[in-house]
This record gives structure tokens, sequence and C-alpha cells, in this order.
């Protein structure tokens, strides 16, 4: 029964944005107010032995939710502020029409943007930046929100396990004194196995937004120019790098491939309608932009590309901006950290000044594209609020733990639940590294008491967590945000949700097979 109680927060989220098409706000809200109720009544969050009373708990929480709310906004921000840059400026259509030049099917260009741009900003930045990026880059190459959205979620989830430099995996190294290759051998394989069912759910995506058939064809090359390179580097060298390196040498190949097929005039059957369209479209464009227009209106990007390059990989520039920590703690329970100067909001912030001064942004440009992104963040911030609020009670109080031991009963076939439990992680705190830090003890001493290898199993924790970004609902509100829906945060979660359960519960039986 106290199991059932624990889950109720995350079912009441599900039914009332995927069931019942309310907003991310309103069940955000009504949810939170639940969960705290709960917390209090069923758990005892902050009763008789606990560090903070119950009035402190309450304000605990909600000080962590706000806090981990505004370091998200700093990620959202500037990366929708660059978009409407882009749109004042008329950046957006001398980049669609250079992507229309690269390859006359917009399917081709969708998968550079969706898959690869996705992954590689995911491999170096992480932490949402790669969906408040992709998701507006394609509604400005031309397809719906929802289906923009739903493919930048889809698209960077592979990435996940190695995100931001590894840093999920290091959070593992930590917990349990494996090495980081060990653990990222652990991992890789189980996206580079599975992994063709993100790439298919992105073609699938594609296809419903551009007249013609999925692109399936360029959607294999696209999955093995990434899964080889990424389960290459993950299983010999270490967690660093499987997704940033997979995400550059995969675009080199796929856009080698795409020159090929160009060359040889190659084109699909059926696919005239969707490249004639998209031909079009670009023709309508204001002509055939010069190469010095095309790189001022890409500046933003290329930017914000070196900049993650030089502050991720060159080790000093690295350690003097990730050893500026601020911190920050009450009633010494709740508390949290930002390393500002590493932070990728300040990143995005940057590149939204160069292209301000690239594009010879006027003033008034400038300040309409920020006026509009303070609109839209308004309710952006009470959803993420929310949500985390959410998170923070569950884990506070102890529901999470209960939900993992729970699922910990089921025994010798708890690797099929393992992975699980990386995407519940995630689910509730909205980090694959949060989830990590949650959940990596407990998976190594389940499979310790059940006398499994632990390896196969935290290698599931890192990929179930990673699958969980793909429907966690902050990071849902978060893309939805970029592209103007919100308060239709459920139309996203109803494309996601199956592609998300699918690919975690083919982890468990692969996990199954692996610690069997």
């Amino acid at each position: 029964m106290l199991t059932l109680v624990a889950a109720l927060p995350i079912i009441s989220v599900l039914v009332l944005m995927v069931g019942a098409g309310w907003s991310a706000v309103r069940a955000g809200v009504v949810t939170a107010v639940g969960t705290i109720v709960l917390a209090i009544g069923a758990f005892d969050l902050g009763g008789p032995g606990q560090p903070a009373g119950r009035a402190a708990s309450v304000a605990g929480i909600t000080a962590e939710a706000a806090f981990v709310a505004l370091t998200v906004i700093a990620i959202i921000g500037p990366a929708l502020a660059v978009h409407h840059l882009q749109q004042e400026t008329g950046a957006t259509s001398i980049l669609r029409s250079a992507l229309g030049r690269l390859s006359p099917d917009p399917r081709v260009a969708a998968l550079l943007i969706a898959w690869f741009f996705s992954l590689f900003i995911e491999g170096a930045a992480g932490f949402g930046t790669p969906v408040a990026l992709a998701a507006p880059f394609l509604v400005a190459a031309g397809f719906r929100p929802v289906a923009a959205v739903s493919a930048a979620l889809v698209g960077h989830a592979a990435g996940v396990s190695f995100g931001a430099l590894g840093t999920p995996v290091i959070a593992q190294v930590a917990a349990t004194g494996f090495s980081g290759r060990d653990l990222s051998a652990a991992t890789v394989p189980y996206h580079a196995a599975l992994g063709w069912l993100l790439t298919a759910a992105v073609v699938v995506t594609i296809g419903r937004s551009v007249p013609g058939p999925a692109p399936w064809r360029w959607g294999a090359v696209a999955a093995a120019a990434f899964f080889i390179p990424y389960w290459l580097i993950g299983r010999h060298v270490g967690p660093e790098l499987p997704t940033l390196g997979g995400a550059l040498v995969g675009a080199a190949v796929f856009l080698a491939v795409v020159r090929l097929a160009a060359r040889f005039g190659q084109r699909h059957p059926g696919e005239s309608s969707a490249v004639d369209a998209w031909a079009t479209e670009v023709e309508d464009d204001d002509g055939v932009a010069p190469p010095g227009e095309v790189l001022r209106a890409a500046a933003p990007y290329l930017a914000l590309v070196t900049m993650v390059l030089v502050t991720r990989l060159v080790p000093p520039v690295r350690d003097a901006l990730g050893g500026v920590e601020l911190e920050w703690s009450i009633f010494d329970t709740f508390g949290g950290s930002v390393r500002p100067l590493y932070h990728p909001g300040v990143l995005l912030a940057l590149a939204f000044a160069v292209g301000a001064v690239a594009q010879r942004a006027s003033a008034v440009e400038v300040a309409e594209a920020v006026g509009t992104t303070n609109r839209r963040l308004v309710p952006v911030v009470v959803a993420l609020v929310a949500m985390v609020t959410i998170a923070r009670a569950m884990s506070q109080a102890g529901m999470t733990d209960e939900l993992a031991m729970a699922a910990a009963g089921v025994g010798a076939a708890w690797p099929l639940v393992a992975p699980f439990v990386g995407a519940l992680g995630t689910f509730v705190t909205g980090s694959a590294t949060a989830s990590n830090i949650l959940f990596t003890d407990f998976q190594q001493s389940t499979a310790e008491a059940l006398d499994l290898d632990p390896l196969p199993l935290l290698g599931a924790q890192g990929f179930g967590a990673a699958a969980g970004n793909i429907i966690c609902p902050h990071n849902v509100v978060a893309a939805a945000a970029t592209v103007g829906l919100s308060g239709r945060e459920g139309l996203v979660l109803r494309r996601t949700l199956p592609v998300a359960l699918g690919y975690v519960a083919l982890g468990g039986a692969l996990a199954w097979v692996i610690a069997g």
C-alpha cells in the first residue's frame, strides 16, 4: 500500500498531462501540493527525529526547487533568446537556405539537427542544452513545434549516459570504486545495441512532418555513423568522449555519404515530392546568401561550439572555470551548488552576444528578442518549480527509495527492472547524473545480494537514466518553452512516452541476458 502511495505523484503527472491534457503548470502545481501532503501524512516528512521540522522541510524543499529551476532557466533563457534573435535578424531564413543547399532533402537536414547536432551538444555541454537549441532550430527549418521537440528529446537520449564529457559516469565512479573505463564499457553496449530504436523514432517523426516517405535509409546511415565510433570509444577509451566523439565522427561520415549520393544523383522512391517542396521553399528565400553572410547567420552556434570545445576539452581553461563554485544551505539539510563560470547558460549568453554583434542586430531587434523571451519564461518558471518540488519532496520523504525497494522485490528477475529504476531517478530528478547518484549504490547492493555481477546492472542504471530524459517533465517543459508550446506539454509526452518505455523495456531484456 505504501508503495502505491509513493507512486501517486508520478501517476498524477502522467494522467493529468498525458491523459487529461493539462498544462505542466496546472498539473505540476496540483501534484506538488498533493506530494507535500503525502510526504508529511504518509511518510512523516519533517517528523520527530528528522533534522528539520515540517515547516522547515517544506521551506527547504521549495528553496531547492527554486534554485534548480533557476539553473535550468539560465539555460533556457539565453537559448530562447538566440532563437528569437535569429528570427528578428533574418538569420533563420539564411540558415534554412544553407541547409537546403547542403542537401535537397529536408529530412537529411532534420537528421543532421535532431541527431548529430543534438548529440554533439549533449556530449559537450549536457544539462538540457541540446534540446533547447535543436528544437527551435528544427522549427526554423520548417518543422512543426511538437515534432521538433519530440525529435530533439529522442535524438539526444543515447548520448546522455556520457553527456557533459561523461559526468553521469563520473558520478558512478565516485560511488562504486570501479574505473571510468569499466563503467563506460558496461553502459555503452545497451545504447549501441538498442539505439536504432531512437533513430527509428526520429525518422518516423521526421516522416510525419515532411510529405513523402520516412527517410529510413538515411536513418540507417545516421545510426551506424554515430553508434560505431560511440561503441568503440566507450568500450576502449572511457566515458568522456563516446557521445562527443561519436557525434563529430558520425556527422563527418554522414555528410560524406550525403555528398556522394548527391554526386551520383541518387533519390529514393517517392522522394521527389518532399525534395521539390523543400527546394521551392528554399528558392523563395532571398536568393543564395554569400558564405560570409551564412557565417554571420550561424555565428551564435559556431561560437557556442567553439566555447564548448575550449571550456570542456582544454584542461587549464576547464579547471579554472570549474574551480569557481557557489554553495548554499539552510537547516543543515537543504542546499545546492553551482559552478557559474562553467554553467552552459554562460556560454549561451555569450553566444547570444556574439550573434548580435556578428549580425549587426539593432538595439530594437535585441530588445525585442529579449522581451519576447522574458514573456515566455514566466509560465516556464512556475512549471519548473512545481516539477522540481515534486522530485525533491519524493526524495526527501523517502518515497523514491520506497519505489526502488519495491522493485528490488522481484529477486532474480531484477535485471529486467534495473533500467526502469534509472529512468525513475531521472524522471523525478530531471538529471541522469542525479539518478546515478541516487541509485548507483542501490543497484550495486542489489546485485551483490542476488549474487550477480554488478557491472551489467550499473550499466543498466546508466542506460535507464539516459532514457528517462526523454520523458522527464521538467525537460519536456523546458524544451516546449523554446518553441512556444508552453501549456501543451502533454502533446509532447504522448509522442515520447511510448518510445521511452519501449527503449527501457528492451534495455531490461538485454540486462537480463548480460547479467544471466
